[in-house]
């Protein structure tokens, strides 16, 4: 079993779940104590600045062994998605994929099929990691941290290999949008760096969604059914309605590519009070702009139709697309090219239908556009990944590294 998979199934059956709901950085003690794990292991293959701030930052530093080449930074992020259990994570290892159906849980009809997911079909003959169907892999983003370490490992014991510094950071909170909080951009001291956060082997991704998140409260009038005409307000019944104002067919099951949607993904309500919890995405920044627009019309027009505050939206900007960041240093994103080419990898640039630490991370100052872990169906039961995807992915960061040496 390669170093990089055998990294990976450890780190999968450490719980590092974030919440959402949170007041604490990072939102869960267990991704700090996956992070103090890390810092030992970065120790032991001889990193040894390996440290952990307090808000949960791994960082930890490759001294270069050459003159003239920048400083370049590998990101990944230790917390695994809100949206599905990430406990007891118990990995299964399909070897020798023969394209037919996988059986992750026998007992609860749970299978991974090509047919539903067609993209399995690349991966005959190889060897797949998948999970038990009762929880997510983790593959996001632990694959990302299990490929840095083991690439630093190889440079390290491959010292005719040409590289200049190289600065490593484990991230808590991504998935909850937190990721870059609180990342200390001068105390990493890299001049750019890469997420280590994509999906299937050759993505490489320097554009992202412009994100929002907007949370609409609708409030009603309760009075005794029985009682009720012309006086009750029934909240749950305008959320509805306000929901059925947007585009039926802007929502991500509807969506793909540069095409943006509105993502309906909480509702609570009573009669007296509704709140629905929206998440914003577009490429494009005129666009983005026009769909928060939309959300406050709507609002407008309910107030007028069932009285002033009625309706209320709250929005938030969460991140912007990094294409505007990475564009003026776009040598990075050649490079990466290159390193996969050269490794054997035919590049797959595409935009990011999500965002990343480096979104963010782009806008403080660090460009960092995002390549492929080789995960597949992340943040849920039928998550997988292709162990040949990861070996992959330890080649082309070291090869990064040693075509910036050049």
């Amino acid at each position: 079993m390669s170093k990089v998979v055998e990294r990976f199934l450890k780190y999968v059956r450490f719980d590092t779940q974030s919440d959402r709901n949170s007041s604490t950085f990072p939102s869960t003690k267990k991704q700090y104590d996956f992070g103090l794990y890390l810092v030992n292991e970065l120790k032991e293959i001889g990193l040894s600045d390996a440290n952990i701030d307090e808000n949960g930052y791994v960082m930890a530093t490759l001294p270069g062994n050459c003159d003239g080449a920048p400083v370049i930074g590998f990101i990944a992020h230790m917390d695994t998605s809100p949206d599905m259990s990430g406990a007891n994570v118990q990995p299964n290892v399909v070897e020798n994929y023969n394209g037919r159906d996988i059986v992750l849980n026998k007992e609860k009809n749970i299978v991974l099929s090509p047919s539903v997911y067609p993209e399995l079909l690349n991966y005959v003959g190889q060897n797949i990691i998948t999970t038990d169907g009762t929880t997510l892999l983790g593959a996001d983003d632990k694959a990302g941290i299990a490929e840095i370490i083991t690439a630093m490992e190889y440079l390290i014991d491959n010292p005719q290999i040409e590289h200049g510094t190289i600065k490593i950071c484990f991230t808590p909170d991504e998935e909850i949008g937190n990721g870059a909080n609180l990342f200390d951009t001068a105390r990493f001291g890299a001049d750019f760096a890469y997420t280590v956060d994509g999906g299937e082997v050759g993505e490489l991704e320097y554009e992202n969604f412009n994100a929002a998140s907007a949370t609409v409260t609708i409030n009603g009038i309760n009075i005794h059914p029985g009682s009720a005409k012309d006086k009750m307000i029934n909240s749950i019944l305008i959320g509805m309605e306000f929901n059925s104002m947007l585009p039926p067919n802007e929502t991500p099951e509807h969506t793909e590519g540069y095409e943006g949607f509105y993502h309906l993904h909480e509702i609570k309500g009573t009669v007296e009070k509704t709140t629905l919890s929206y998440i914003i995405r577009d490429h494009d920044k005129r666009k983005f702009v026009d769909r928060k627009s939309r959300l406050e019309k709507i609002a407008d027009y309910l107030n007028d139709k069932y009285g002033k505050n009625t309706v209320t939206v709250e929005m938030k900007d969460q991140y912007y697309n990094m294409k505007e960041k990475i564009e003026p240093v776009m040598h990075i994103v050649e490079t990466a090219n290159k390193a996969m080419e050269e490794v054997g990898i035919t590049p797959v640039v595409k935009p990011v239908r999500g965002g990343t630490d480096g979104a963010r991370l782009s806008y403080m100052g660090l460009p960092t556009p995002n390549i492929f872990t080789g995960g597949h169906n992340a943040h849920g039961r039928f998550e997988y990944i292709p162990v040949e995807s990861m070996e992959k992915a330890v080649l082309v960061i070291a090869k990064i590294s040693e075509l910036y040496a050049r």
